[in-house]
């Protein structure tokens, strides 16, 4: 494990030397303008015509830039969450599906755990992107796998102008919680021909939960104790001519969480850092990549004498052109195609596998293409074969298609559909866990539809409204089940069939000095099994999955007058079921909270102070079986920020 104290005295000194670079250079060349400087990397939403792609704002972002992305997906989407308590596990179900179904990406690189193929989305805090798009539906063409149920999309972005931005920010919640931050942002032209920019930001938070109750309701509070802290660096080297671009990230997280603390004989330990480092080279339409990631996790109980240590290195090269041409009488309707490699090697070393070390190759190649038929039609065409040691993945092809149906001067109403085939590589636990893991798994696969409108209405010239409505069936066999029936030996069991409907519906305002809007959102899941593989399994066919609500809901809503902006939120879960048979269940609740912000301005500073409740109605309410989650809680922000340049 790193030591903590060399941890921060290196991300602290790393910081320094950043802020000491940029202020050099900035002093010897204040008087020469810098371009905007584009961040380039590859999007793959321009690649994914006909599935939903949602993407927050930066005023939304900024709201939750104390909270991690748990919190911010559970009041934005219609996403289900297993959420184990404040600053502990939580995982995501897509759609109906599993928390292994999930890809997330971190600037095109799939960051899932390779041991437990899954990310803990409790650790991933808001500050360290830049942006966020959830995608929503099978895009395994285009992302590789895991993508079964949607994916996330983190991205870093260099800042647009010339100077320097320096911000400190402090949380303080109830319960002795707390989470610091610092971050820089600069930019600066590099002589003539070069232009410079970069990110450094630092987070460090504390989970203490120290509730003034044990429990709610005669349901006990699970007690427990996180630590979170990380750097994230980013930088970008451009031409001035934004032909070219070097880009170098870094991502460094350590995170602990002690469930149990008091009890010496009962607590559990898990220890998670990982290391995430990516060099990137764009030219004349090729990219270059290379990554390396270290995941390291450490379980142990009691007094922690013994911890079960688990190390995975993965080294991936993806190379990658695209190809643009204009076609038609006018040359009017581009033409876009990329196609691309990607190489990786991982090693494990895990307590627990059928060897002391376990390697593996991987590779992809994709065929990723784009086709603005028309001003209002839009095609994309997709198709992937992936390679990995003893095991075959399938050919994965998909096709969508967006079209512009109506286009008045006050709405427009847009039809989309896509079709795609998906799959997901087994992990490295289900594979190689000694006598439970299974190398001779299929992968799961199967075949993904949806269609959906989307309309747009602005009634006035300051107010918008925009809806959509989606529909999905996604279909998913060979599902991988830890089998109590063979003492949880891995097998492709199950076959799982996931319909549904989507719909959202957002609202905009403005009147002189007020600002108004609001945000609904409701998702229906039917997701189940559909095959018999045991005797047992007849009497569940066609049952709710476990943990996947079927109705849930999201509601968002904000006022600003001036510098100050009111925000209420809520999100509602219908009852979730805990067995297979469906016969217990976890009941459904709702959930508000209300938040009070404004910022002060004094030249070059800047002030923003935020006020939250969390749970304001003091809903009881359970995530798992027998803990209870905590009722109402407070939280204040404060966020500093240092410009040298004005607006």
């Amino acid at each position: 494990m790193v030591n903590s104290r060399l941890f921060w005295w290196g991300s602290a000194g790393w910081l320094a030397c950043s802020l000491a670079t940029v202020q050099h250079v900035q002093a010897q060349r204040d008087t020469v303008s810098l371009a905007p400087v584009t961040v380039r990397g590859f999007a793959p939403e321009r690649f994914m015509a006909g599935l939903k792609v949602q993407v927050p704002d930066s005023a939304t972002l900024q709201q939750f830039r104390f909270q991690n992305i748990t919190d911010l997906l559970a009041f934005q989407t219609p996403l289900a969450f297993r959420n184990y308590g404040p600053g502990q596990l939580a995982t995501a179900s897509f759609r109906g599906t599993s928390s292994n179904h999930t890809a997330v990406l971190w600037n095109g690189l799939n960051i899932n755990q390779p041991n437990l193929g899954q990310t803990d989305f409790s650790t991933i805090p808001v500050a360290s992107f830049d942006r966020l798009a959830v995608q929503y539906g099978t895009s395994a063409s285009v992302v590789g796998t895991d993508a079964v149920g949607g994916s996330l999309l983190l991205s870093s972005a260099a800042r647009q102008s010339p100077g320097l931005s320096l911000s400190a920010g402090r949380q303080q919640g109830s319960f002795h919680n707390y989470q610091n931050q610092l971050a820089a942002n600069y930019a600066t032209p590099l002589g003539e021909k070069w232009n410079f920019a970069g990110k450094t930001a630092l987070y460090d938070g504390r989970m203490n939960n120290k509730y003034p109750y044990r429990e709610r309701q005669n349901y006990l509070l699970n007690p427990s104790e996180s630590e979170q802290r990380g750097l994230v660096q980013d930088l970008f080297f451009q031409d001035a001519g934004q032909r070219q671009q070097w880009s170098a990230h870094l991502w460094l997280t350590d995170n602990q969480l002690i469930l149990a603390p008091a009890n010496l004989g009962g607590r559990e330990l898990t220890r998670t850092q990982s290391y995430r480092s990516m060099l990137q080279y764009e030219a004349l339409g090729w990219t270059a990549r290379t990554a390396w990631t270290r995941d390291l996790i450490d379980y142990g109980k009691g007094d922690f004498t013994y911890l079960e240590h688990t190390e995975t290195d993965r080294f991936a090269t993806r190379l990658e052109k695209e190809f643009t041409r204009y076609l038609g009488r006018r040359q009017s309707t581009p033409w876009s195609v990329r196609v691309g490699g990607e190489v990786a090697h991982y090693r494990t070393r895990t307590d627990g596998y059928v060897e002391p070390l376990i390697t593996e190759n991987r590779a992809d190649l994709f065929v990723l293409s784009r086709w603005q038929a028309t001003d209002r039609w839009l095609v994309s065409a997709n198709l992937r074969q992936a390679f990995v040691t003893r095991f075959n993945p399938p050919l994965t092809p998909s096709v969508g298609t967006e079209y512009l149906w109506l286009r008045r001067p006050t709405y427009t109403l847009a039809a989309k559909a896509s079709v795609g085939r998906n799959y997901r590589v087994p992990t490295l636990n289900e594979r190689y866990w000694l006598n439970l893991g299974n190398p001779n798994l299929r992968p799961e696969h199967g075949w993904n539809k949806e269609a959906g409108l989307e309309a747009k209405w602005v009634p006035a010239p300051a107010q918008q409204l925009t809806a959509s409505l989606t529909a999905y069936h996604n279909r998913v066999d060979d599902w991988t089940y830890w089998n109590p029936e063979r003492n949880y030996y891995v097998e492709n069991l199950q076959l799982v069939v996931a319909r549904g409907l989507e719909a959202q519906s957002t609202w905009q305002g403005t009147w002189q000095r007020w600002q108004a809007g609001s945000q609904l959102g409701y998702a229906w899941v039917r997701s189940s099994q559909e095959r018999a593989y045991t005797a047992y399994a007849q009497d569940i066919l066609g049952k709710q999955l476990m943990h996947v609500p079927v109705h849930t809901g999201t509601f968002n809503a904000y006022v600003q007058r001036g510098r100050l902006r009111l925000t209420g939120r809520a999100q509602a879960v219908s009852r979730r079921y805990t067995t297979f048979d469906n016969s217990k269940y976890l009941a459904g609740f709702v959930l508000a909270d209300v938040l009070a912000e404004t910022t002060l301005h004094a030249h070059h500073w800047q002030g923003r102070l935020q006020a939250q409740v969390h749970n304001v109605l003091n809903t009881f309410y359970l995530n798992v079986n027998r803990y209870a989650m905590p009722g109402r809680s407070f939280s204040f922000n404060l966020l500093i920020t240092y410009n040298s340049k004005t607006k």
